[in-house]
């Protein structure tokens, strides 16, 4: 039989790593903005600008050309930051295959609108099925073999019967989940938590302190997903602690990374400036605090992360005020 058609939107390293696996299993097209990626994917298997010296699937192939790459493609997925990807569908979506679904790998809202990418989805391509692949997936690490769950969410279950064979690839395995929404929740919230735990790292917190914030940021994490319609059990899932642990406590984390820069006072324009990787907990802290008012919702965690990102606070003074504040039932927010 023939293999499906799939087109992979964003050559970062997570988009190129899902391209990669998809390859064993489907023809697939990466499309990267960038021609010397193209270049370098296609001719030496490679995209050392994200990945290093890990070798990508030799039958996949790139391009930076976005209409060739989702022509004739009977899924698309959506691997690009939350600030440009209404933008790159808005270009493509005359030329989607009728009915092909539209996956997203971003793990952000959008700044205004409090959009999730998949509501983006269904209002630019009403058509199309929208769903999202999320867990706790560091690219690095699948691309070097090691084990790996994720979840694939979709508005419509249909097309996970065909999709989630071809992702299942080696020691990746893909659950489905048809709780679309909380699972897209979990990976925008555990960012802000991990730019938590970063802060407390830069100081030098111990292992206790990070589990509290992970913790008590799951908490947050259930009363604002389930408020917006997330099931309360996706946030104990893959999607949602599962996520977290890796985003919170691993030296791969950027959003980490962007919590001991800012411990060492550095401010956020300038971590960011430094950084090739978008940090998506920067963008979504603000969206998500809008939320949480909209909603009556007390979020500390996050309050204090949006606190420090937005310049009211600087990560010694947060810090501080999380060590003396006072505790109650463990059910209270805070």
């Amino acid at each position: 039989m023939a293999k499906s058609k799939i087109a992979v939107i964003g050559g970062g390293s997570w988009g190129t790593t899902v391209a990669s696996i998809l390859s064993r299993n489907a023809c697939v097209t990466l499309w990267a903005r960038n021609s010397d990626t193209v270049k370098e994917v296609n001719e030496e298997h490679r995209n050392s600008r994200y990945l290093g010296d890990l070798a990508l699937h030799a039958d996949l192939t790139a391009t930076d050309d976005l209409r060739l790459a989702v022509q004739g493609a009977e899924a698309v997925i959506m691997g690009v930051p939350s600030n440009s990807f209404r933008d790159v569908l808005m270009d493509v979506v005359g030329d989607l295959t009728p009915g092909a679904p539209i996956i997203s790998l971003t793990k952000g809202l959008e700044r205004g609108t409090k959009l999730r990418m998949t509501e983006i989805c269904k209002e630019l391509a009403p058509d199309h099925p929208a769903g999202v692949l999320t867990g706790p997936n560091l690219a690095k690490e699948i691309m070097a073999g090691q084990a790996a769950a994720s979840v694939l969410a979709l508005d419509d279950p249909a097309p996970a019967e065909w999709l989630q064979p071809l992702m299942n690839v080696g020691l990746f395995r893909v659950y489905t989940n048809p709780d679309a929404i909380g699972c897209e929740l979990g990976g925008v919230f555990k960012n802000i938590v991990a730019i938590a735990v970063g802060m407390g790292d830069g100081f030098g917190a111990g292992d206790n302190t990070r589990a509290a914030l992970i913790t008590r940021g799951l908490a947050e994490m259930t009363r604002l997903g389930t408020a917006l319609g997330g099931k309360a059990e996706t946030f104990a899932g893959l999607a949602g602690m599962g996520d977290m642990i890796a985003t919170c406590t691993s030296p791969q984390s950027r959003n980490r990374h962007v919590g001991i820069e800012l411990a060492k006072g550095r401010s956020i324009d300038d971590i960011i400036a430094s950084m090739h990787m978008v940090a998506e907990g920067v963008k979504s802290a603000p969206t998500i605090m809008e939320l949480a008012r909209e909603h009556g919702l007390t979020m500390p965690i996050t309050q204090d992360v949006y606190k420090v990102i937005s310049g009211e606070s600087n990560a010694r003074g947060v810090y501080r005020g999380l060590l003396r504040t006072s505790a109650g039932a463990e059910s209270d927010p805070g």
